[in-house]
């Protein structure tokens, strides 16, 4: 099972919820930066192109825990920057999952082996490990030798140590649908773990590279080829099956912005955590009811124009499969 259950029943009775009292915009994964600080320059990111005096900053355990439960999602996702550069992430982490929230570190793992004592295993909890291809290829991504073996070496500490353990790849150009199934064919059954997310990469305006993102039409040929032969059944993705058919362009859906909300030293970011296009709002409130919703998307925006990532459109998936008796029935069995 790629999710357990006690995250799938969080989230289901969560949603319920909302459907019940009627809420057509609610966040089901909030993205937490407590800092943008890193320990690597990913071509493909623009989190440490600010200024030096804005890369020391860090908000407080009190500040993320307060966001969290002015937010209200049920799923935590806990990135930077560097989440292991952060050293108050342990009590941020058990102050967390007191609140019953399902948590994800999204970490390169470089620390990974030398903090991991620091920490508990629990049902709720998830270290989420960024492996953007194999050894060759990850290392040239995150614009360091080495990286690969280290991230393999961390995660199989962490899967000895009990805790659950999951991936997050992203593909650019020139990956293909040779590449997306090597990739997923060595965490899926040589590395073995628990699950893993994929999405093409989405351009970063602060990006030091912009020159390898993939196209809409680009990604749903190497999806569709890598997924053909029930290829994708085979392997344990965090992800509905809605939002695999998209990717294949079985379907297309509009962006769900709100559906991921992200809170970071400059307070909620508007509209998504990929794209800075509005000044940042206060409060979750004023970034729910006082943002434009209608000026992104596909088709609205020019930034979103190649956008096809999970932080968009999964929320749209999920709220089709939840929707739906034979999608989320298709879902259950998926997984």
């Amino acid at each position: 099972m790629s999710t357990p259950f006690a995250q799938k029943a969080a989230i289901a009775k969560y949603i319920f919820g909302k459907k019940l009292k009627g809420e057509k915009k609610y966040p089901l994964v909030m993205e937490l930066e407590p800092l943008f600080q890193c320990n690597l320059a990913c071509a493909g990111c623009g989190k440490i192109q600010h200024p030096t005096e804005t890369l020391r900053k860090r908000l407080s355990v009190e500040d993320c825990v307060a966001a969290v439960e002015e937010c209200g999602a049920p799923v935590i996702s806990i990135a930077g920057g560097e989440p292991l550069v952060y050293d108050d992430l342990p009590r941020l982490v058990d102050e967390l999952i007191k609140r019953k929230k399902v948590v994800i570190v999204c970490t390169n793992a470089l620390l990974l082996e030398k903090k991991i004592d620091k920490f508990k295993p629990h049902s709720l909890f998830t270290w989420m490990v960024h492996m953007d291809g194999l050894k060759e290829r990850h290392d040239q991504i995150v614009c360091r030798d080495g990286t690969f073996d280290k991230a393999v070496e961390a995660i199989k500490v962490a899967k000895a140590k009990g805790f659950r353990v999951s991936t997050n790849t992203t593909f650019f150009e020139p990956d293909d649908a040779k590449t997306i199934r090597a990739v997923l064919d060595y965490l899926n059954d040589d590395l073995q773990v628990d699950s893993m997310q994929i999405s093409p990469g989405f351009a970063y305006e602060k990006a030091p590279d912009q020159e390898h993102f993939l196209g809409v039409e680009k990604t749903r040929q190497i999806f569709r080829e890598a997924f053909s032969g029930g290829k994708r059944k085979k392997w344990r993705l965090n992800h509905s099956p809605v939002f695999l058919d998209f990717l294949e362009g079985k379907l297309d859906m509009e962006c769900t912005p709100w559906g991921i909300p992200s809170y970071s030293l400059f307070g909620w970011q508007r509209p998504c955590y990929l794209m800075s296009d509005a000044p940042y709002a206060k409060t979750y409130k004023e970034l729910i009811e006082e943002t434009d919703w209608s000026l992104y998307g596909r088709g609205k925006n020019e930034k979103c124009s190649n956008c096809m990532a999970h932080c968009g459109y999964e929320p749209t998936a999920v709220t089709k499969t939840t929707g739906s008796i034979k999608e989320s029935i298709r879902a259950a069995l998926a997984h």
